[in-house]
């Protein structure tokens, strides 16, 4: 059985096309397949039939198709050949307050097409792969998506699914032309563009792949289409991109593929990030028309000269986040390129998110790696406006404090629109940057008598009087109406009039009410009604929830914090959901509004003891060192004995078995972990600061954290200094020192070793003392000072072997060897390497034995054992895929392409560096890439295609200088020369030659002989 919705929608049996029915019950499975897997509302349901008009009885008309559909289902599959078996199902399950449309992946051709296209645009997809897999996808398509149905809700997901189609054409269009394959190219872009005329993307990819296979007319051809399109439609010409290529063309002067930019090849990822709309959604109709004349005008925004920017403004509780959010869903299809969103908690007590933290967030999903991000924050800014500039993207910003906190985050480009949220006024933006201000009253009458009948049905009209005095005494705020319509619901027997005497009295009694005509205090008096009705444990949770320093938590945090056990923290929570007190945020976590935290806040201040709160606190503390060192057993097993023991907690742990659950995690704690060590100079908690810090120490530096580490390891530094914990201060000073050297502040680094060399002689830390002299090593080593580098690691050796800590000498005599080599005592750093494998093997630590492995095998390449380095990097490359860890697998992929090389197979030295340079490039790790580009020159050479290794040898130069990395400058110009050889060109050579001669002779490496050598050949 397969549901078939990417052309008329089909539900196809081996025996035929089942028949649907009628067009609505067509359309309530689309509903349903749209969102396959997951749980669809009854809400979401009905808004998407009748496009947000639905009928009375509108419910009963639902219920009554889904049961046939289940019916249908069932029957179906029920009746499909018993020899059938294995054949992909379908199911329509009933989940809390919707349905969901359960279905293996190959039953539904929209979840095989997504499937197919995440592992073809997965980053280590090589090109071969790519292409079959994306072919396959776009196969799948069969016309117009749900041909046949009609409404809002139907075009917009028809919109949305065929952008999906053409980000994945264009990839797959991208690498037949790196695979040399242009002529499959027209067969599936043609009739896109024809559906896409205006596509300039899809138009330019057409005509590099007419042009590639020898059709340059008709891509010029394909030029002129577009053209008169641009300026019949929209009074506009080809963007440069296509101008460019198309006086390419017209002269003959077109690059050949394999010399374009990475960036013509790399589509930039789509961040989709707003968060669930809210439903219902009653009124403010004149706001959003507003909202969508200022950001979305008729002509395409052109003419501006920066970013344009509407404020939304007004008190607290009013609906300012669900009017954007609800305007940005409507919008979507006018920010092709993605949207932004952020919470900045302005007025949160404790934790506000400052712009620096928001950018990281925005650059991350921009595609910027982690290690590329700035830590400076006017860099950080301007590394954000180049990564938006030219798109066409959305930015909210919600819970703004002030102007100044989201002056960082405004963009420089007239594409790009920002929506601000914030109970000030933003005078300043208004003045400065021309902001569009929206001010957002409470809500009128009607408007509120009509959220509260969708949220409570028909007692509003039974009872008129009472539901306008209710709304009254809410002060007409959307939360208050929320939370209020909550306890109108759980008490269905009770007359409205009675609930509204009640809350009046309660409201009369409330000492928070003495600010009068403060709408805010409706609020809180609406709140003090619902917080009163709870139970003993939701009550304490909630209280326990404003102490909580993270923008949410997940169900283990919580039953830490209350001491509780996870079931009834379940059911606790539960509860405080259906209140509307907490929320559920993406990933199964919970949080609250910043006035429900502030509140919450008051309220444990008020009830729970000083030592009470202290308590909760400490156990969060626990839980969190306890997770981070149960994601870093997983993560890091052989380097357990080097972390901090830590007790389990008596709450119990989060799943993390796995690799994928541990990055996970610690992906979703990490706002919180970054709050708590922040918090931890207050007395009490400091101890938790150190350890944490020295638990996720190898997490930061294997991810490139970079911001959150220095974070976290500040202040566990003044934690340990304010405590005088010695050997805790040394430690954190290593891992300060390794975030310092990483980010390539090798003053810095160095400062903080010796200062940390000097304390732990004086308190007798051997062990510290040893893994701070290999740091030191490491740092002379990466400044080229290669004999006093291995003296500092050989000193280490001993110590770590004084001690028995056979992880760190492994450790050290793998950089040890690395050193050896470089000096040429090639002997010995086989021999330093082989002790380190031998010892990596006897802990069972695989990272140890691909990185021994790897240096085993560089080291045979310099001494032309081909054959034999080959098999080591085999193996390393096995280890670190295994492991997950991209780096090493870039560095086991590039080393063994030199290994091919020097064996002749010259072909698949340059494959494995291509693949290399990609997984380099992903995650920002620039001395891997400019040793791609130089092995991928080599292997060029190889092959006898002089230009384009002359090409990969001037990009690896320049990202080398980039980083001042001289041994790579040095081999660039050595390869350079090479090829210039090869091509009788003497001058040329020469001037390389005396290049990389200065640059090996600067670093006193033996290999400055070789060159002076060749020089003296001439």
């Amino acid at each position: 059985m397969k549901l078939l919705v990417l052309g008329p929608l089909e539900l196809r049996l081996e025996r035929g096309a089942l028949d649907l029915g009628q067009p609505r019950r067509r359309a309530v499975l689309a509903a349903l397949a749209a969102d396959c897997g997951r749980p669809v509302s009854m809400e979401t349901l009905v808004d998407r039939l009748w496009d947000g008009d639905p009928p009375d009885g509108a419910r009963s008309v639902v219920y009554s198709h889904i049961s046939r559909l289940r019916r249908l289902l069932e029957e179906a599959a029920a009746g499909e050949d018993a020899g059938a078996a294995g054949q992909p199902s379908i199911r329509l399950g009933k989940v809390s307050g919707g349905y969901v449309l359960e279905a293996d992946e190959d039953a539904v051709d929209l979840r095989r097409f997504r499937s197919l296209v995440a592992r073809g645009r997965g980053p280590a997809c090589p090109d071969a792969e790519r292409t079959g897999l994306l072919e396959e996808a776009l196969r799948l398509w069969r016309g117009v998506p749900l041909e046949g149905l009609s409404g809002a809700w139907a075009e917009r997901i028809r919109t949305g699914w065929d952008q999906e189609r053409i980000e994945a054409a264009l990839a797959w269009a991208r690498a037949c032309l790196r695979r040399r394959s242009p002529e499959r190219v027209p067969e599936l872009l043609r009739p896109l563009l024809a559906d896409h005329p205006l596509n300039e993307q899809l138009a330019a990819l057409l005509m590099r792949s007419l042009a590639d296979a020898g059709s340059a007319a008709d891509a010029l051809h394909v030029y002129t289409g577009i053209r008169e399109h641009l300026a019949d439609e929209l009074n506009l010409q080809p963007g440069p991109e296509l101008r460019c290529l198309y006086e390419e063309l017209s002269t003959g002067a077109a690059p050949p593929p394999q010399q374009r930019p990475a960036s013509q090849q790399t589509a930039p990822p789509v961040p989709a990030q707003l968060p669930m709309n809210v439903r219902p959604f009653i009124g403010r109709d004149e706001q959003l028309t507003d909202l969508t004349r200022a950001l979305v005008p008729a002509d395409g925004g052109e003419g501006a000269t920066a970013a344009v920017v509407s404020a939304v403004s007004g008190t607290a509780g009013v609906g300012k986040t669900a009017l954007a959010v609800h305007w940005a869903h409507q919008s979507r299809e006018a920010f092709p390129d993605g949207q932004l969103y952020v919470d900045l908690r302005g007025y949160d007590p404790q934790t506000p998110l400052s712009a620096a933290q928001a950018l990281v967030g925005f650059l991350t999903a921009l595609g910027v790696p982690l290690q590329e991000i700035p830590l400076r924050l006017e860099d950080r800014a301007a590394r954000y406006r180049t990564a938006l500039d030219g798109r066409r993207l959305l930015v909210i910003l919600d819970n703004a404090a002030s102007a100044a906190q989201v002056r960082p985050l405004l963009p420089g480009s007239p594409n790009c629109r920002v929506l601000i949220t914030s109970r000030d006024s933003l005078s300043a933006l208004v003045a400065v940057h021309g902001a569009h201000r929206v001010v957002l009253d409470a809500l009128d009458l009607t408007d509120s008598l009509a959220l509260l009948r969708a949220l409570t049905g028909e007692r509003v009209d039974a009872e008129r009087a009472s539901a306008e005095d209710l709304a009254q005494q809410c002060a007409r705020l959307p939360l208050a109406l929320r939370v209020a319509a909550e306890l109108v619901l759980s008490r269905p027997a009770e007359p409205l009039a009675h609930l509204v005497a009640e809350l009046h009295d309660h409201q009369r009694r409330l000492d928070l009410l003495d600010s009068g005509d403060d709408p805010r205090a409706a609020v809180r008096a609406v709140f003090s009604w619902s917080y009163a009705r709870l139970a003993d444990l939701p009550a304490r949770l909630f209280r326990l929830l404003g102490l909580h320093p993270g923008p949410d938590a997940d169900l283990h945090d919580l039953a830490a914090l209350a001491g509780e056990s996870v079931d009834a923290v379940r059911r606790a929570l539960d509860g405080l959901v259906r209140a509307h007190l907490v929320n559920r945020t993406i990933g199964g976590r919970y949080g609250m509004h910043d006035l429900l935290r502030v509140y919450a806040a008051e309220l444990a201040a008020r009830h729970d003891p000083e030592t009470e709160r202290d308590a909760a606190l400490t156990r969060l503390l626990d839980h969190c060192l306890a997770a981070s060192a149960a994601a870093m057993d997983v993560l890091y097993p052989a380097e357990r004995h080097l972390r901090p023991d830590v007790e389990r907690p008596a709450t119990g742990l989060p799943p993390l078995r796995t690799a994928e659950e541990a990055r996970a995690w610690l992906a979703a704690a990490q706002p919180t972990l970054v709050a708590l060590c922040s918090r931890t100079e207050e007395p009490g908690p400091s101890r938790h600061t150190v350890r944490i810090a020295t638990t996720l120490h190898r997490h930061y530096e294997r991810t490139g954290h970079y911001t959150d580490a220095l974070t976290v390891h500040t202040h566990a530094l003044r934690a340990a200094r304010s405590v005088g914990d010695t050997r805790g201060e040394a430690d954190v000073l290593a891992c300060l020192g390794a975030v310092h050297r990483r980010i390539g502040d090798y003053d810095s680094a160095q400062h903080l070793h010796d200062t940390a060399l000097a304390l732990c002689r004086r308190s007798g830390y051997t062990a510290g003392e040893a893994r701070h002299l290999t740091n030191v090593g490491v740092l002379l080593e990466l400044r080229g000072r290669y004999r006093e580098a291995a003296e500092q690691h050989e000193r280490a050796v001993v110590l770590f072997r004084s001690v028995g800590d056979a992880q760190g000498e492994a450790d050290v005599l793998n950089n040890l060897g690395i050193v050896l080599e470089l000096v040429e005592d090639f002997t010995a750093a086989v021999e330093r390497y082989k002790r380190a494998l031998a010892l990596y093997r006897s802990m069972d630590h695989p990272f140890g034995e691909a990185s021994a492995l790897g240096n085993l095998g560089i080291l045979l390449v310099r001494l032309g054992d081909h054959t034999a380095a080959a098999g080591h990097l085999e193996r390393a490359l096995t280890l670190f895929r295994r492991l997950g860890n991209t780096s090493g697998t870039g560095h086991a992929l590039s080393n063994l392409g030199n290994a091919l090389g020097g064996l002749g197979r010259h072909a698949e030295a340059a494959g494995h560096q291509r693949e290399a340079l990609e997984l380099f490039r992903r995650i920002g790790e620039r001395y891997g890439e400019t040793g791609a580009l130089n092995g991928l020159g080599e292997a060029l050479h190889g092959l006898g295609r002089p230009a384009e290794a002359l090409d990969a040898h001037a990009q690896a130069l320049e990202v080398a200088r980039e980083i001042e990395e001289q041994e790579e400058q040095a081999r660039a110009h050595v390869g350079t020369a090479a090829v210039l050889r090869a091509g009788e060109d003497v001058a040329g050579e020469v001037t390389h030659l005396r290049e990389a001669l200065t640059l090996y002779t600067a670093l006193d490496s033996p290999r400055a002989q070789e060159v002076a050598k060749l020089l003296g050949d001439h």
